[in-house]
C-alpha cells in the first residue's frame, strides 16, 4: 500500500466489509430458501457478528501499528507525539475490547501481521506523517459506518458506532493539525 495510493474511503469500506460480506450474503439466501433457515439464523447472525468484529480488530491492530510507525518516524514535535500516542492507546483499548467480545462470542481473534505495507519511505515530514494517519482514520471512519448497520446484534452495533464516533475525532483533530477544516462536510461517507 502506498502513501499516495492510499484507498478512497469507499474502497476501505470495501476492503473492511470484504471478508464479512461474503457471510452476509450466504446468511441472506438461507433467510431467502424459507423458515428453516430463520432457525439457523442466531447462529449465521452470530458468525457474521465474529467475522465483522474480526476485520474491525485487524483493521484496529493496523492502526497501532501505524502510530508506532509515526511515533518512531522522528518527524512528530512533541505535542504532535503526544497526541499520536493518545490515538494509538485509544486504538489499543479497542482492539483489546474486540479481542475480548470475539471471545465471548466463541470466535478466535486475529492477530496483528508480523508486517504491515507502510509507506515509510514516503514519510518525510510531520505533515506527511498526520495525512497518512488522516487517511487511515478517514478510511476506519467509513468502514465503521458500513459495519454497524450490519450487525445482528444490536449492542455491537452501538459499541461499534462508539468506537465510529471516535475514529472521526481522530481525524478531525488530524485534520485540524494539518491545518485544514476538521469537519469537511455535514455528512459522513
Amino acid at each position: 500500500m502506498s502513501f499516495f495510493l492510499m484507498p478512497t474511503p469507499m474502497a476501505a469500506r470495501r476492503l473492511f466489509l470484504g471478508r464479512s460480506g461474503l457471510v452476509l450474503s450466504a446468511a441472506a439466501v438461507a433467510l431467502l430458501a424459507g423458515k428453516d433457515a430463520l432457525a439457523a439464523k442466531a447462529g449465521d447472525a452470530s458468525a457474521a457478528d465474529t467475522r465483522i468484529l474480526n476485520t474491525a480488530l485487524g483493521a484496529e491492530l493496523e492502526a497501532i501499528a501505524a502510530y508506532q510507525l509515526g511515533a518512531e518516524s522522528k518527524l512528530l514535535e512533541k505535542p504532535v507525539l503526544d497526541l499520536a500516542v493518545t490515538f494509538q492507546g485509544h486504538h489499543k483499548e479497542h482492539a483489546s475490547v474486540l479481542a475480548k467480545t470475539i471471545e465471548k462470542l466463541g470466535g478466535k481473534p486475529v492477530t496483528a501481521k508480523q508486517a504491515y505495507g507502510f509507506p515509510a519511505e514516503q514519510l518525510k515530514s510531520q505533515a506527511d506523517v498526520l495525512r497518512f494517519a488522516a487517511k487511515l482514520e478517514q478510511g476506519a471512519v467509513s468502514a465503521y459506518l458500513g459495519a454497524v448497520p450490519l450487525f445482528g446484534d444490536r449492542e455491537l452495533a452501538k459499541a461499534a458506532a462508539s468506537i465510529l464516533g471516535d475514529e472521526a475525532m481522530h481525524w478531525a483533530v488530524l485534520r485540524q493539525a494539518l491545518g485544514e477544516a476538521p469537519v469537511p462536510s455535514a455528512f459522513m461517507s
